[in-house]
């Protein structure tokens, strides 16, 4: 058999990103049998059509994964960000999830999460050098 080449492809394309994530699900799907998933995506826009937020995400495995939460700064502290998490909770929680997990730096809002109703259940500490980033989870109730 041929040896592949090893190509660096810093910015894949959407097909080739596309291809990669097919191949993990479908690895993912045959290992667990699971194969129900749903996206998750909640964004705030302001009237006049400017974006201001977002949170974006999957339920699967019945856990609810946040994989980004950003607020402009501008809107922060007005509780915009939990407005996006209760969302992507409430969503979660009517596609069957039991559970939430996502990760933070020490640096971004460790505290925004802690306040409501995440734990830290992982640490690596010094990522990046002198920060630390949190792994955290959270049980889900209607």
């Amino acid at each position: 058999m041929e040896e592949p080449e090893l190509v660096f492809e810093p910015l894949p394309s959407g097909d080739l990103r596309r291809f990669l994530v097919d191949k993990v699900d479908s690895h993912n799907i045959a290992r667990t049998g699971d194969a129900e998933w749903s996206p998750v995506g909640f964004f705030l826009r302001t009237r006049q059509g400017e974006w201001v937020g977002g949170l974006t995400g999957m339920v699967w495995g019945r856990w609810l994964h946040v994989q980004l939460l950003w607020v402009a700064p501008s809107f922060r502290g007005q509780g915009q960000g939990s407005r996006l998490l209760r969302g992507a909770e409430d969503f979660a929680l009517e596609q069957g999830a039991v559970a939430a997990t996502l990760e933070t730096f020490s640096f971004q809002a460790p505290f925004f999460y802690l306040a409501r109703g995440y734990e830290v259940f992982g640490t690596l500490d010094d990522y990046p050098p002198g920060h630390h980033k949190f792994f955290l989870r959270k049980q889900l109730h209607h």
